[in-house]
């Protein structure tokens, strides 16, 4: 309980600092101060009026106390302040009225359901007049006042709805467009109920759109925790706040463009009932390519700025390989550009974690000398890490980062998206926690963090104490991390369903059947469905017979990036099929993973298709259904139905260091030169042991050669004895 201070910014710092130290010390002292919750807005919201936005100087909400509108005073003089309250409350009050649902008629009158006061804090004013309908309070007033304000808000939906109109949120968690009729038992009807019980911003996400600092911030979270979303609200709020500032907003996967300007579009017209000013705000690619401003993106900006060279993709690839290819031309422009051009107030970066440092530093550089650079990542989107370094490792020992300032370091704990079943499927099949073992890998686990206090960052808990190397483990998900409403909509038989299939064409027929059961009977729009191939490469060839067989059933769908401009991914009244890299990002009420039979295993690179696995399957927020052909599909069945038994809870050995070392080289993702040097070694390997055993040579020809392989194998004998003990 207690109320959430969230500090946005206004040009009324003192008086600002000093309400939320009152409204702090109020909330925390008294008999009843459990019973005071809510939040404390500090230069929010900003609300449209006909003579444009309107910013409210501090909001305080709560279910207890209605809403107050402040109108802060940094001087001794409150001349004015009558018009101000006026402004504020009649700009809070029109917003709220325009949704019936928040209005009740009471003799005759139309009553807000959700009380608005406002009143001045004038923190200098030593004997402020006693006014009831201006009330000016000060330090000295303010707690009585409150503790006096009938505000009681009798409805807590309605109270939810009016905190998500405030904060724009409503804008965005409407369907996406008008559902066919439905009973409340639809899945149509439980997407809309999902949509809306998400409709407000928690206190970790409101903080991570409002504060704003000079200098680094860093934003951390799981999949589906609303990184993407907070980021979009934070352009919007920083455009509207500073309309003459540059700010740009990047990411790695090309179709999350259409998606920002979505978003970032709606959030600001809710605010100002205006367009973006798309001059000063910039939604790019991080790397950006030929064809004009449009295509244009923040590396290739900073190249064509700064007069460095630009690579393309082949001529990066030729360079350096096509996985280190972006990493290879941000390299190249940093070392030839010495003191880069400004070009940037405000950055904000998505999907930090598969870009490389050398591009976030190139981010770095661009900006003006206040440094205001926001970059989010998924702590999970690769399993065997953290992923992204921290700020100092990154910009170097000067970067303007404040390690201990609350809105420096933002961590989103709680997933919103995916319902618990799912995301702990995802992760159990993700880590290959009841993957049955094989070869080197004798516990089976395909991947592991390295630092075992992430699982709590990431919103699990341990029972039984501490995790421990070498000792078993039962890690679950809270409520709190994942909320029931997520879950309790379905059965979870439901939610989460592995489908085995004995060639292409019985899985085909099964897709086509459901999408057309899911279209006509249960009220879901072709917008709520993505079908996801975890092989890009394959993508087109391997769900060609599934598009045309719905295509003869008149559903249209589309293939996103090959039918589709490169950043559009959905369409209207469209099914979208995608490969798993232009899925990030993006969600869906239906998910279905075909093939996933390929993620079950491999000669190298285990973990990675692994992880194309675990993020296919939490690209959903409410069903999804992975399928596949053959036995390596049913092994991984298997892994799902032994998590299932265990109640959806994470049952495992966990792996000591020397096992970790194993894993990861067992596992670890190959690169074509690598591959081939392996390939040689091992076809020279063979031949060796062949010959060998034909005797065609003998041990004594390689007598020179015997004391180094009994030291490399026992080495390895050791490193195995310690990891079974």
């Amino acid at each position: 309980m207690g109320i959430a201070i969230i500090r946005g910014t206004n040009d009324k710092p003192g008086a600002s600092n000093i309400l939320a130290e009152a409204v702090d010390q109020w909330a925390n002292v008294g008999d009843d101060h459990s019973a005071k919750s809510g939040k404390l807005y500090i230069g929010h919201p900003v609300i449209a009026t006909p003579d444009g936005p309107r910013r409210i100087d501090a909001l305080l909400a709560s279910e207890t106390h209605g809403l107050v509108a402040f109108d802060l005073v940094e001087h001794d003089s409150i001349a004015g302040h009558q018009e101000r309250q006026d402004d504020f409350a009649n700009a809070i009050e029109a917003k709220l009225r325009t949704q019936r649902n928040l209005v009740r008629r009471e003799n005759g009158q139309r009553k807000l359901v959700v009380p608005v006061h406002s009143v001045s804090f004038a923190p200098a004013v030593a004997n402020p007049p006693d006014a009831a309908d201006y009330p000016v309070l000060n330090t000295s007033t303010l707690a009585a006042f409150l503790d006096d304000l009938d505000g009681s808000v009798s409805e807590p939906d309605a109270f939810a709805f009016a905190l998500s109109l405030l904060e724009s949120m409503s804008a965005i968690r409407r369907p996406h467009g008008d559902r066919p009729p439905a009973t409340p038992q639809s899945r149509g009807a439980k997407l809309r109920t999902l949509e809306r019980a998400v409709a407000t911003l928690d206190t970790q996400q409101a903080q991570a759109v409002i504060e704003t600092a000079d200098g680094v911030q860093r934003l951390r979270g799981l999949a589906g925790s609303g990184k993407t979303i907070v980021l979009a609200q934070k352009a919007a709020y920083l455009h509207a706040r500073h309309p003459d500032w540059r700010i740009a907003v990047t990411f790695y996967t090309r179709s999350l463009k259409e998606y920002f300007r979505d978003l970032i579009t709606k959030f600001f017209v809710s605010q100002t009932t205006e367009l973006p000013n798309w001059d000063k705000l910039w939604i790019a690619h991080a790397w950006g390519g030929r064809g004009g401003p449009e295509h244009s993106g923040i590396y290739r900006h900073f190249c064509n700025t700064n007069n460095a060279t630009y690579l393309n993709f082949t001529e990066a690839k030729f360079l350096a390989g096509p996985s280190a290819a972006f990493q290879e031309a941000c390299r190249r422009a940093l070392k030839e550009v010495e003191a880069p051009k400004p070009s940037f107030d405000s950055i904000l970066i998505d999907e930090a974690q598969d870009l490389p440092p050398e591009f976030l530093a190139i981010c770095y550089r661009s900006l003006t000398e206040e440094k205001r650079l926001v970059y989010a990542y998924d702590e999970l989107q690769n399993l065997n890490s953290a992923s992204v370094k921290a700020p100092r490792d990154i910009f170097g020992p000067d970067v303007r980062w404040d390690e201990e300032a609350p809105q420096s370091d933002v961590v989103l704990h709680r997933c919103y998206r995916n319902p618990r079943p799912v995301l702990t499927t995802a992760h159990a099949l993700g880590f290959g926690i009841h993957r049955t073992s094989s070869g080197d890998d004798k516990s089976g686990i395909v991947q592991m963090f390295d630092d075992a206090r992430m699982w709590k960052d990431v919103g699990y808990e341990a029972s039984g104490g501490p995790i421990r190397e070498g000792a078993a483990v039962t890690l679950r998900r809270t409520d709190a991390t994942s909320p029931r409403f997520l879950e309790d909509h379905s059965p979870l038989d439901d939610l989460v369903m592995f489908k085995v299939f004995g060639d292409a064409a019985e899985q085909d027929d099964w897709l086509v059947r459901q999408i057309c059961r899911n279209l006509r009977h249960d009220a879901i729009l072709p917008e709520d469905i993505i079908v996801i191939h975890p092989d890009p490469s394959s993508t087109l060839r391997a769900t060609a017979s599934m598009r045309a067989r719905l295509l003869k059933r008149e559903v249209k769908n589309h293939l996103a990036g090959a039918n589709t401009m490169a950043d559009e991914f959905r369409r209207t009244g469209s099914v979208t099929f995608t490969g798993i890299h232009r899925a990030k990002g993006h969600e869906a009420g239906m998910v279905y993973v075909v093939n996933a039979q390929r993620c079950y295993s491999a000669d190298h690179g285990l973990a990675r298709l692994r992880n194309m696995l675990f993020a296919a399957i939490t690209r959903s927020k409410a069903w999804v259904r992975v399928c596949g052909i053959g036995d390596r599909m049913t092994q991984l069945a298997r892994e799902h139905t032994a998590l299932k038994n265990d109640g959806y809870k994470l049952r495992f050995r966990y792996p000591t260091k020397e096992e970790l070392t194993t894993i990861r080289i067992v596992h670890r993702d190959i690169l074509d030169d690598e591959a081939t040097l392996i390939d040689s070694h091992t076809t020279n390997l063979r031949r060796f042991l062949d010959d060998l055993e034909n005797k065609q040579i003998y041990l004594e020809d390689i007598a020179e050669l015997q004391p180094t392989l009994r030291q490399v194998l026992a080495v390895r004998e050791r490193g195995r004895q310690r990891g079974n003990d």
